[in-house]
């Protein structure tokens, strides 16, 4: 298959994960930065084009194949959002506690809490591949207006599991990532990669 590929991100968490994962199939990860891919552009409406659009870069640049992620949290009674814009909810400077600030005033008063996480990843053998590998997960819970756990980034402390009677901020790690939209993506990612080995 390959050897290496570049991961479309340079988050030291993302290279972490993703580098145990990929050292099982014998597949170095190595991160963007390292080659000096500069920042993509995420321009779409669905989190599965912005994935695509940062793999495609990132092997475009360097010559490799690339993965790339994108995600995201979604309200029921928000027709979706924040979606795509999860991270950039309030605006810049990128911001945690006025992104969650800012999804408890658009649902005060609404009793509709439905909300799911949502991750899909992209993996190109080079950047014009025809056929992408794509994998996606998807975690429900509810948003809840006051904050419970210390764990966690972005909407953790403010999303119920409702089957754990806990937020994703009150989950340990290795819970978390074995149960998440994430978790879920990447087992999906890894049997169809062991499938194409």
């Amino acid at each position: 298959m390959f050897d290496r590929i570049v991961l479309a991100s340079n988050n030291a968490g993302k290279l972490k994960e993703f580098s145990a994962l990929f050292a099982e199939l014998g597949i170095a990860v190595h991160p963007q930065g390292e080659f000096d891919v500069p920042e993509c552009p995420e321009p779409h409406h669905t989190f599965l084009e912005n994935a695509l659009e940062k793999a495609r870069h990132a092997s475009r640049v360097t010559g490799l194949p690339a993965l790339a992620d994108d995600s995201g949290i979604c309200v029921e009674a928000l027709a979706g959002a924040p979606g795509v814009q999860s991270a950039r909810f309030a605006g810049e400077p990128k911001s945690d506690a006025s992104n969650n600030a800012l999804l408890l005033e658009k649902l005060a008063g609404e009793p509709n809490r439905r909300a799911w996480y949502y991750c899909v990843l992209v993996l190109v053998r080079h950047a014009d591949d025809p056929q992408p590998i794509v994998a996606d997960g998807v975690w429900y819970g509810e948003v809840i207006d006051s904050a419970r756990g210390e764990g966690g980034f972005g909407y953790d402390p403010y999303f119920l599991l409702p089957g754990y009677g806990r937020t994703a901020a009150e989950l340990d790690a290795g819970e978390k990532n074995r149960v998440s939209h994430r978790g879920q993506a990447v087992q999906a990612l890894m049997a169809k990669l062991k499938a194409l080995a």
